[in-house]
């Protein structure tokens, strides 16, 4: 009876010890990702909306927010 009772603890322990060793495996974090670069940003001339340089749409001096406000020029 007393081996038994070893028998069963042994593999309680064995169990206990393979489930905290996989553990930290998994929480791994992965690569940190640098943050991204702040952009300029300019007011579209016919709404007021706020866009990156990079998105807006010029026109000689003016920006625009969208095509369709390109088309339609300044108010």
């Amino acid at each position: 009876m007393k081996y038994l009772v070893l028998l069963v603890v042994l593999v309680v322990a064995i169990g206990i010890w393979r489930n905290n060793r996989a553990a930290p495996r998994q929480a791994r974090p992965g690569p940190a990702r640098p943050p991204a670069l702040p952009q300029d940003m300019v007011a579209c001339a016919h709404c007021g909306v706020h866009v990156p340089r990079a998105e807006a749409q010029t026109q000689g001096e003016s920006t625009y927010c969208s095509l369709e406000h390109l088309r339609l020029g300044k108010p």
